[in-house]
């Protein structure tokens, strides 16, 4: 790339990127917990990772890194995985 402000956008966009898949796998991760506590029957557990999951959905949606329809689904589910369990 020639132009100087290509070059920059470049190297802000590389940490964007990784700042952005970073959370993105944070949530994951978070969603993960929370569905194997829920495999273990585990309820105060859950509930910890639920409360959890649904703050990391609402930062990155807040962040615009996923659609807060997309959050609002993932907690909506998770919601509902939940109270099937209790």
């Amino acid at each position: 790339m020639a132009n100087k402000s290509a070059e920059k956008r470049e190297r802000q966009e590389a940490r964007r990127r990784l700042r952005n898949r970073m959370a993105k796998s944070t949530m994951r991760t978070a969603i993960k917990k929370f569905d194997a506590a829920v495999a273990a029957g585990d309820k105060e557990a859950a509930v910890k990772a639920l409360a959890e999951s649904n703050k990391l959905l609402d930062t990155v949606a807040g962040k615009g890194i996923i659609h807060r329809n997309t959050a609002a689904r993932k907690k909506s589910r998770l919601a509902h995985a939940y109270n099937k369990m209790v």
